[in-house]
């Protein structure tokens, strides 16, 4: 019953902070991506951009993990991602020359992506798969957002477990400690009352002694009369 009822509180938990971070974070529904020309790897490369605003290094693994999706990446340092035949499905049936950069800072992420086309093709405003590119730089930018909310709620929950369990084991704890004293209790209890009766009989003892001592001084000036009339029915 008691566990039942504190997996119900987490899961309160879980949903009110997921809810309120969802509020405190909500999808990006003005998302900017402009035209713009970079230099990747020292090469001049016109592609599309978009800022993520939320945790920089969060927003790289999840971009990294999307376009490692599109085959394998040649190069893959310092946010520098290409890819020389990616398959992107929902650009093209045809492979592209990818590449991309990601720049980050502590709550932000700027994403850069090149699309050529072939032959040096790439997609700029006007081409015909632009509006495709920027659809998947707002589609990723929209779920970055939304994963990034769950891994706040999820962290939250972790913390909030983290935190019932703690306090759990302290009340456990503290009950330990109350059953551990009343037992020093009844102990004690039975030690003072088993003292006392001691103390009873030692007094009832000395009392005894006292009189045996007395009874027995008599007796021994009884016999030393005796024993000096004894002697003095003695001839001289």
């Amino acid at each position: 019953m008691k566990t039942s009822a504190f997996h119900s509180f987490l899961s309160i938990l879980f949903c009110s902070c997921l809810f309120s971070l969802a509020a405190a974070f909500s999808p990006l529904q003005a998302q900017t991506v402009s035209s713009v020309t970079q230099n990747v790897d020292k090469i001049s490369l016109a592609g599309l951009s978009i800022d993520v605003p939320i945790e920089g290094k969060f927003v790289e693994k999840e971009w990294e993990a999307l376009i490692k999706s599109y085959g394998k990446v040649a190069t893959g340092r310092n946010g520098v991602y290409k890819i020389p035949a990616a398959k992107v499905a929902v650009l093209s049936s045809e492979p592209l020359n990818v590449a991309s950069k990601v720049s980050t800072e502590k709550n932000k992420a700027t994403i850069f992506l090149a699309v050529d086309q072939g032959s040096g093709n790439y997609v700029t405003p006007g081409n015909e798969m632009y509006g495709d590119v920027e659809a998947l730089l707002k589609s990723f930018a929209e779920r970055t957002q939304i994963n990034y909310d769950i891994k706040l709620a999820n962290d939250s929950y972790t913390e909030a477990q983290k935190k019932q369990d703690r306090l759990t084991k302290q009340s456990e704890k503290l009950v330990r400690d109350i059953e551990r004293n009343k037992k020093e209790k009844e102990n004690l209890t039975k030690r003072l009352e088993e003292n006392a009766r001691e103390l009873e009989q030692l007094q009832r003892d000395t009392e005894t002694a006292k009189t045996d001592l007395e009874s027995s001084g008599k007796d021994l000036e009884t016999k030393k009369l005796a024993l000096e009339e004894a002697k003095a029915r003695m001839p001289k």
